[in-house]
């Protein structure tokens, strides 16, 4: 991928932010996904490899991904994958916010707020441990 040029602001480049949702142009209107998800899509595409439907060669990159993906993915199954992302997409939240939150699997509010800076003022901490406890619920009855 080509190297971009940012936009000059007295005299040092615009740099991105993530405690203000400041990602950059290129993440502006991206769906972002979290990481159980792009185990799903992996699996997936290895299972459509082992069936004979797509003739690609595996990858040490996307062998190396499938092994990263599964030690730190949260939610093994897609049902689990679909019912987190509807729990968490109820509030005000950027894709980047909810991948984090999916991601980092917060028990308190508090914490998911410590780690995400840009929840601060944009979901009150009673909705937000609601979302929580119900990604929890998710997690641990997930078969």
């Amino acid at each position: 991928m080509a190297s971009k040029k940012r936009h000059m602001i007295r005299g040092g480049t615009d740099q991105e932010d993530a405690s203000i949702l400041k990602l950059g142009p290129e993440f502006e209107n991206a769906q972002c996904l979290y990481i159980s998800e792009v185990r799903i899509i992996l699996e997936a595409q290895e299972d459509s490899k082992e069936n004979g439907t797509i003739n690609r060669p595996s990858t040490n990159v996307m062998s190396k991904t499938l092994d990263y993906v599964r030690a730190f993915s949260r939610f093994s199954n897609i049902e689990s994958v679909r019912e987190v992302r509807q729990v968490l997409l109820k509030e005000n939240m950027a894709n980047f916010e909810v991948a984090q939150i999916a991601n980092l699997c917060c028990e308190d509010a508090e914490e998911a707020k410590a780690l995400i800076p840009s929840l601060e003022n944009k979901v009150e901490v009673p909705e937000l441990q609601e979302m929580l406890s119900q990604m929890l619920t998710i997690k641990k009855f997930q078969s």
